[in-house]
């Protein structure tokens, strides 16, 4: 099977795949991209109300294949409390 690599960025960090993973194909892969974009906002709270998480494919070549992007926007409707 070939191998992919998921390089994840929460605009605060990137953090670079070194050891990727066997999968079937590069659709796989996509799939494996969008489940950590979740996982990625409920482990790192913003702390703002905007933050971008990003998830990239790349191949075995370093050629990125598909990016995947998840962003948080929050507005407050009322005056923001205190603390």
């Amino acid at each position: 099977m070939p191998l992919y690599f998921i390089d994840t960025d929460d605009d605060v960090l990137t953090v670079y795949d070194d050891q990727g993973q066997d999968l079937p194909g590069p659709k796989v892969a996509r799939d494996m991209a969008h489940l950590v974009l979740p996982d990625m906002a409920r482990q790192k709270l913003p702390d703002s109300d905007r933050r971008t998480f990003k998830a990239s494919v790349r191949d075995e070549s370093g050629t990125v294949l598909y990016v995947a992007t998840l962003t948080l926007v929050g507005e407050w409707k009322v005056e923001p409390p205190a603390s």
